[in-house]
């Protein structure tokens, strides 16, 4: 047995959760990857997969060994990388996953030239604004915005960005606008509410001018967890929103969205790329990490104070 190969081969049924899947992507047949893995389990002495009828899934045991062998298949990967003459360029698969209205706006309108700098990187992209099991659905890093409260992964701080609040003109003609924050939550004023990870709970953002701060809450009449769904509540009348100014710029550009409240001022929205401190930084990791800094600075930078 070549435990390369037996490593790989587990790897990839676990991230394929099927043997034939697991097959298809390493070019041999289903009957090789099942040998491999037996072979692999019968040296380990462990079970490292539950194998159904429908489904493969990962032990205990499987789990925490299939965390290793990644970092082991990243170690080679870089060796045999930083060994190549081609190999300035980063290679291999990277999963990962960004917030909705971030990959609409900034992200994917940049992959072109992304693949044109890295063209031997493969990214699998989920777009969701929820939260990531990084180690249970195999992610390699996510982008989130906001303070990364969780202790077990290791952030890195790629930008800040710009906040301000905004309504439709179809709501100001109804409702009226707002003078102060404070309407928001003691009059008929509605907001848009964003739903924050597991909390269920919504979204507010600390308001201040010169010595005058307002925490507005505001009553909704929906709430959602995806920001493109949010942004779409907002334009069609339903609320006030709070927004990066990124997400906004095109709509109050085309008199779709109205600034509100432009003398108060709220702190940036903090960007962070995140990931566990078992998954191995690879090179083609530290080429996605550095590439997600540059577009933050060059399309959501923060702006100065507006008058």
């Amino acid at each position: 047995m070549d435990r390369f190969d037996a490593m790989q081969a587990f790897a990839r049924v676990v991230e394929a959760g099927s043997f034939t899947r697991a097959a298809e992507t390493l070019h041999v047949s289903r009957a090789t990857v099942t040998q491999l893995v037996q072979q692999l389990e019968a040296r380990l002495r462990v079970k490292l997969l539950h194998r159904t009828t429908r489904q493969v899934r990962v032990t205990e045991d499987g789990a925490a060994y299939y965390a290793r062998v990644l970092r082991l298949l990243g170690d080679m990967e870089d060796a045999e990388t930083s060994l190549s003459g081609a190999s300035a360029t980063p290679r291999g698969r990277l999963r990962v996953d960004v917030p909705a209205p971030f990959a609409r706006t900034i992200l994917v309108p940049a992959l072109p030239a992304f693949h044109a700098r890295f063209p031997e990187i493969r990214l699998d992209l989920g777009v969701s604004d929820r939260r990531v099991d990084l180690i249970g659905d195999n992610v390699d890093c996510v982008v989130r915005g906001g303070t990364i409260t969780d202790l077990s992964l290791v952030a890195r701080h790629v930008g800040d960005l710009a906040l301000g609040v905004y309504a439709a003109p179809a709501y100001l003609q109804r409702m009226g606008t707002p003078a102060h924050p404070r309407e928001l939550d003691d009059s008929h004023h509605r907001i848009v509410g964003f739903l924050w990870g597991r909390s269920g709970r919504t979204v507010s953002f600390p308001m201040h001018r010169g010595d005058e701060q307002v925490h507005a809450h505001g009553r909704y009449v929906v709430a959602l967890d995806d920001g493109n769904a949010y942004l779409a509540a907002g334009l069609a009348g339903l609320g006030v929103l709070w927004l990066p100014d990124y997400m906004a710029a095109a709509h109050v550009a085309a008199d779709e969205l109205v600034p509100l409240f432009e003398d108060w001022r709220m702190a940036p929205m903090p960007l962070s790329v995140a990931y566990p401190p078992s998954r191995h930084v690879s090179a083609k990791l530290r080429a996605f990490i550095d590439w997600i800094a540059e577009l933050v600075a060059v399309h959501a930078p923060v702006m100065p104070p507006r008058p």
